[in-house]
């Protein structure tokens, strides 16, 4: 029996303060956002808050997994704790989609019945994170080119200032046309968003808990490859699933002549499929018909 396994750590102890940094700017802005919604009355500030608030807890998972993800396996977690990210944004997920759904409910309740708010106080708060979620952004960018957590944060704050963008535009409308459902149809726009993102990620993430094999990996090739190689005779009881987002593991039974043939197996696994984490189990038969070809 082999294992195989190499780590690879994409996100920075550096990268981590700047996630620190966001987390602390987003919860400010999005308590300036909820208090000015409601002294406004502005459903749509609000809802940007909201969103503001379910992408500061992204943050806030990223960093705490990264920590927890860095602990060592013990004699109770022998696996490790990788799949801290995966819990954490499943839970994420739920409380994104909950919040966009409440959003939703509240923006149609203000289409139906459109309710005064204050224009000059929509749109000074929403400049101001306007520029707070450019400045987030960019700090996220940090290590977004090579780690999928760290990109969602990045176009997740992306996404925050073209909210930001929506709201000022509800609050022109009002200030200058005194025409208020625009407050209603914003506030739409983003909890279809945020029900959009949750639903679109929570297959993903499902499928890591349930130890699914990766969208881009076909397991019946991976067998045919296996069994393309001179000496292997035999793969069954073979098991391909995520660890996480990056880590791929896997397992099988080989029937092969020579034992030695596992270097060859997990040579192939790495350089094809990128599987980098493998236990294969070598049953030795020496009556093996492919081998006496």
């Amino acid at each position: 029996m082999e294992h195989c396994h190499h780590h690879h750590h994409e996100v920075s102890h550096k990268t981590v303060k700047y996630l620190l940094v966001s987390f602390i700017i987003n919860i400010v802005l999005s308590i300036v956002e909820i208090v000015g919604g409601i002294i406004s009355g502005s459903m749509a500030l609000i809802g940007d808050a909201l969103h503001n608030t379910s992408d500061a807890f992204s943050i806030l998972i990223a960093v705490i997994a990264f920590k927890i993800g860095h602990k060592k396996a013990d004699n109770k977690y022998t696996f490790g704790f990788r799949r801290a990210e995966i819990i954490g944004g499943y839970t994420n997920l739920i409380l994104l989609f909950v919040a966009g759904v409440y959003l939703a409910v509240e923006g149609i309740e203000r289409l139906i019945n459109p309710q005064t708010i204050n224009g000059s106080i929509i749109i000074w708060v929403s400049v101001v994170a306007l520029i707070i979620d450019g400045i987030t952004a960019k700090l996220s960018h940090h290590g977004a080119g090579h780690n999928t957590n760290m990109r969602m944060v990045f176009l997740h704050n992306l996404a925050d200032a073209l909210g930001s963008v929506g709201v000022i535009i509800s609050g022109l409308f009002v200030l200058y046309f005194d025409i208020y459902w625009v407050d209603g149809v914003v506030a739409l726009i983003i909890a279809v968003y945020m029900i959009y993102q949750s639903i679109l990620t929570f297959p993903k993430v499902v499928n890591i808990l349930m130890n699914a094999v990766p969208d881009n990996i076909n397991i019946d090739e991976v067998k045919e490859e296996i069994l393309s190689i001179d000496g292997v005779c035999d793969v069954h009881h073979l098991h391909i699933w995520s660890v996480n987002e990056h880590d791929v593991s896997m397992e099988c039974h080989i029937v092969a002549q020579d034992i030695d043939i596992i270097h060859k197996v997990t040579h192939l696994l790495e350089e094809k499929f990128a599987i980098e984490h493998c236990n294969i189990q070598v049953e030795h038969d020496q009556c093996c018909k492919k081998c006496e070809l």
